[in-house]
């Protein structure tokens, strides 16, 4: 049997999500990230969804989304409201998961050329 790799053209996806990082392509990330499917902005400066307020919008709208999927990490964790409100309030859905579902549908959306925004929440290194 002969196997290909099915790489999508013309846009940033999500290859692999793991504990502690996220490939995109062929790149791993281990900080939080916001991903477009034409742009990836690294280093978002949130490690956790409970510091996530109002501030933190600008970056995420700078992309131009219509929807944004909202990473948690390996759990779900719903952020402060105003947060959600605050890109409600802009006309721009929002969905909260884990990041293995994030990156699910963010691939799925993206591949539809959908205007679609992946904030992924990864934790800050430990160190010891």
């Amino acid at each position: 049997m002969d196997l290909s790799l099915d790489r999508p053209e013309g846009y940033l996806f999500v290859r692999r999500v793991g504990a502690r990082g996220i490939t995109v392509v062929d790149r791993e990330f281990t900080r939080s990230f916001l991903l477009s499917p034409e742009q990836l902005v690294e280093n978002w400066p949130v490690a956790t969804a409970a510091e996530l307020d109002a501030g933190h919008i600008d970056a995420i709208l700078a992309l131009k989304p219509e929807v944004v999927l909202l990473g948690t990490g390996e759990r779900q964790v719903f952020p402060a409201q105003a947060f959600m409100a605050g890109l409600l309030k802009k006309g721009v859905g929002v969905e909260v998961m884990d990041n293995a579902a994030a990156a699910r549908t963010y691939d799925l959306l993206a591949g539809e050329s959908r205007r679609v925004v992946a904030a992924f929440i990864l934790p800050a290194e430990r160190r010891e």
